[in-house]
């Protein structure tokens, strides 16, 4: 069998960069080009050595780990001990995380069994093999694209999840318990008193509010409020993207408590206003929270 050394420490060298950009995305670090790729010069140079008398030491966990270190160190340069560490365990998941997914879909499609004479028969694929090198060069593309997309949902997902909080609206003394997500883009007041407004899924505001005043804001007239809560009711105007000027009904709360850092913020004056379409499309929050809700909030005590 013919080996290309010049050919397996090309591939090395790209596999390398790629895990080590892989890294700098799972942690949000400046991705310097030059530093990924004299890092991943110096884990190619492991490659080179198994084909020298130094073999025995290049397979070595103690030089293997060494190499990882000086790879990381190339890359991303030392700080703190605690920030080499991070770049060292994110590595080392970017590794296993791609490696063992083409080692899964190899293994998961390879036939390595079969029956002759009544017996069980194994064959192991050969390691430098033409089909099984093409499918490195398309398996691991392909997986370090797949982990980027996942690495960059969790992220999303996890961002969304520091902004969603427990909201607890009170209208007429009924508590209506939520889930609100903390949104920078609702910017809606009450054009007069500047209170802020936060958006309710309609489904969820029915445990509260009357049908018959639901009816009246879903309606959009000024005409013949209901008496009783006249004072209440404010019409707030809004652009939505790509339409004009419009107008939504929103009704005053008794008040309304947020839970966000681990204490409870109290709300006096805000406005509730509803959306007929379901906020989230897989209901991780109920309700949109207006960001001046939480800056005016107050802390509530035990009193």
């Amino acid at each position: 069998m013919v080996v290309y050394l010049d050919v397996i420490w090309l591939l090395n060298v790209c596999f390398d960069a790629m895990l080590l950009w892989l890294t700098a995305l799972m942690l949000k670090r400046p991705i310097v080009w030059w530093r990924l790729l004299a890092g991943a010069l110096i884990g190619s140079l492991l490659v080179v050595l198994l084909f020298t008398p130094l073999s025995a030491i290049a397979q070595h966990p103690l030089a293997k780990m060494a190499a990882s270190i000086l790879i990381v160190l190339s890359a991303f340069g030392f700080k703190r001990p605690r920030y080499m560490i991070e770049n060292m365990l994110a590595f080392y998941f970017a590794t296993f995380a791609v490696g063992g997914g083409m080692l899964a879909v190899h293994y998961f499609f390879a036939e390595q069994l079969s029956v002759q004479n009544g017996l069980l028969m194994m064959h192991p694929p050969g390691a430098g093999d033409p089909v099984s090198w093409l499918f490195v060069l398309v398996g691991f593309p392909v997986l370090w694209l797949f982990s980027r997309r996942r690495v960059e949902q969790i992220r999303e997902k996890k961002l969304r999840f520091e902004h969603i909080v427990d909201v607890i609206a009170v209208w007429e003394g009924r508590p209506l318990a939520l889930r609100g997500l903390i949104d920078s883009g609702n910017q809606l007041f009450d054009p007069v008193s500047k209170t802020p407004v936060m958006i309710v899924d309609r489904e969820k505001a029915k445990d509260v509010l009357p049908e018959e005043l639901m009816a009246y804001m879903a309606a959009m007239t000024v005409d013949d409020p209901p008496e009783q809560w006249a004072h209440r009711l404010r019409l707030i105007p809004y652009r939505a993207v790509g339409s004009g000027p419009q107008m939504m009904m929103a009704v005053k709360l008794d008040r309304i408590a947020l839970s966000y850092e681990n204490e409870w913020l109290e709300v006096k004056h805000g406005l509730m206003a509803l959306s007929a379409d379901p906020l989230s499309a897989d209901g991780e929050y109920d309700c949109i929270i207006h960001p001046k809700m939480v800056q005016a909030g107050r802390k509530l005590t035990a009193s």
